[in-house]
């Protein structure tokens, strides 16, 4: 029995097939046509794939060259930092923290950061040892603000006292590191201290003396004995001898002494304090008070 067709001839042909019979559906395949085709991309997820595949293998080839892949490494970063450069991101400003006049442009100096280079670049570390080396500089930070600003941040080292040793004298801080930089002449209200060991005991010594307003106004300076004990140096050729030990309790005494029979507004040649049980004053001389 014959196939039956319903509605339809046989001879009909399909739709959608166009001359020569060829059909075009979904299946249809132009490798041409998809070649040459305007707007055809990869998709984002697959682009981004073969960016980073492609990161990865350049990253495999530099470490496997060794010092050449640093090389093309460092060209890589100049030309970029160049190129951020040219958009604006290059040092225009330098602001150094935390620094006093004194300081600032030592630290400045050694940071040595001129306006217009690139900012991306630079060596952070290298800069804050940099500001590090300089004296007064106790510790540095360094920060990049974009696009164009450096902060230095600086904890800087106070001034204790001025220490004369060895026919020298330089500005000490309070744990007796000396301060290259620092002009003793330009710090005269600062208290004297004199003698080997003297910059590195200073600090436990004058606050005693400090609290004492009447003897700081006449003490001219504080000399280390033996490297264990102090003299203070009165101004008007005075000498008050200090024990190794017990020095608060040693002018606590010079304190009640001085309220009974004010020595130190009358003077003397010296007060010898060093044993604690027995106080030994050496008035001055009638020819030392006639100045003679």
């Amino acid at each position: 029995m014959p196939a039956v067709m319903r509605g339809g001839n046989g001879n009909r042909k399909p739709k959608g097939a166009g001359r020569g019979g060829r059909a075009k559906g979904p299946a249809a395949y132009a490798p041409a046509k998809l070649r040459g085709a305007a707007g055809v991309g990869l998709p984002p997820q697959v682009a981004v794939s073969a960016a980073c595949g492609v990161f990865v293998a350049g990253l495999i080839l530099l470490l496997a060259t060794g010092g050449r892949g640093e090389a093309l490494v460092g060209a890589v970063g100049h030309g970029l930092d160049n190129r951020m450069g040219a958009m604006g991101f290059r040092v225009a400003t330098v602001q150094v923290r935390g620094a006093s006049a004194f300081s600032e442009p030592y630290i400045r100096q050694a940071v040595g950061l001129a306006p217009g280079g690139p900012i991306l670049g630079l060596d952070l570390e290298g800069l804050r040892t940099r500001a590090e080396s300089v004296g007064w500089v106790r510790s540095a930070t360094v920060a990049r603000l974009l696009p164009d600003t450096v902060v230095v941040t600086v904890s800087e080292r106070p001034r204790l006292a001025v220490w004369q040793s060895g026919g020298v004298t330089r500005v000490v801080d309070p744990e007796g590191h000396v301060i290259p930089e620092a002009d003793p002449g330009l710090f005269s209200d600062l208290p004297l201290v004199v003698g080997q060991g003297a910059a590195e005991a200073a600090a436990a010594i004058l606050p005693l003396v400090q609290t004492r307003p009447a003897l700081t106004k006449r003490m001219e300076a504080l000399v280390r004995v033996d490297g264990r004990r102090w003299d203070i140096r009165l101004k008007d050729g005075g000498l008050i001898q200090l024990p190794a030990t017990g020095e608060d309790a040693a002018l606590i005494q010079l304190d009640q002494l001085d309220q009974r029979s004010r020595l130190l507004e009358l003077g003397f040649a010296r007060i010898d304090l060093r044993d604690p049980q027995m106080i030994a004053v050496r008035p001055r001389a009638r020819s030392e008070d006639a100045g003679v």
